[in-house]
């Protein structure tokens, strides 16, 4: 779950969307709103779209916005039993394909909404339904049929990007075109979003006996000497204290309690036992 906020306020108030992708099938729902929504307006929204028509999620990982944090929001979802996962820099789970998701799906949103000027919210289900049902690499193949396991009955210009002729009402026209120009701002996004991460990504060699260091491991004096570490026949690391370096006797009302500062083989300090 995300937000991308700051959008053209729309006559109804309409100045955010609520982005809530499946990290398995990568299915998304955009729901309009307002910034200053409250949690309860958000509670409702959630359980008529995303509840009532999945079920109740297993986990969430959203960023640390105030709203996802709060008290009403940990409350719910502990009463639901779903796990809430918040993203940070550091946590693998949250870098990857989700990570990456979202980031393309802010990108192609920002993009039509410029494109849509004043009525985005009144497309936003187009923009749904074209990223729904556009071809993903991550899981080969269209969020829709991940999620269904079928692929989705619509026209055949509704799915290939290009145009068609069809008959009909001006509404299927405008559509039509509507589409096709989502469809090619989700592949720029997606091109954008590809292209900086092979900026980012370094090609590195390493040879055998290279010294490297390790993210989040600045301080040398923690790494541990292969040489020094034990472990038993499981491949298990065997802690065992070293000797004793300190006594004190911790006296309390009616009793008097032993405390030991030991060193262990660990290195990672004596500690008191």
């Amino acid at each position: 779950m995300d937000f991308v906020t700051k959008l053209p306020k729309m006559a109804n108030g309409y100045d955010t969307i609520w982005v809530i992708v499946d990290r398995l099938t990568k299915s998304a729902h955009f729901l309009p709103m307002r910034e200053n929504d409250p949690m309860e307006k958000l509670m409702k929204l959630y359980m008529k779209e995303v509840v009532t028509r999945h079920g109740v999620p297993v986990s969430i990982i959203s960023n640390r916005d105030g709203r996802f944090t709060s008290l009403f929001w940990q409350a719910l979802h502990k009463a639901l039993g779903t796990r809430l996962d918040m993203s940070t820099a550091y946590n693998p789970e949250t870098d990857g394909q989700s990570e990456k998701t979202i980031q393309t799906l802010e990108d192609m949103l920002r993009a039509c909404v410029l494109d849509f000027g004043k009525s985005w919210d009144r497309h936003l289900p187009l923009v749904e339904f074209s990223y729904n049902n556009s071809y993903h690499t991550s899981i080969k193949a269209a969020p829709f049929k991940a999620l269904y396991g079928r692929k989705c009955r619509s026209p055949v210009c509704w799915v290939e990007v290009g145009y068609a002729q069809l008959t009909g009402p001006a509404i299927i026209h405008e559509t039509t075109e509507k589409i096709v120009q989502i469809k090619n701002r989700i592949q720029a996004a997606r091109n954008r979003q590809k292209n900086y991460a092979n900026i980012r990504r370094k090609p590195m060699v390493f040879q055998v006996g290279d010294k490297v260091m390790l993210k989040c491991l600045s301080d040398e004096t923690l790494v541990i000497p292969l040489e020094e570490l034990r472990v038993d026949d499981k491949l298990h690391f065997v802690e065992e204290p070293i000797e004793v370096m300190d006594r004190e006797i911790k006296q309390l009302k009616r009793s008097h309690i032993p405390i030991i500062k030991v060193r262990w083989n660990s290195k990672q300090g004596p500690e008191f036992t």
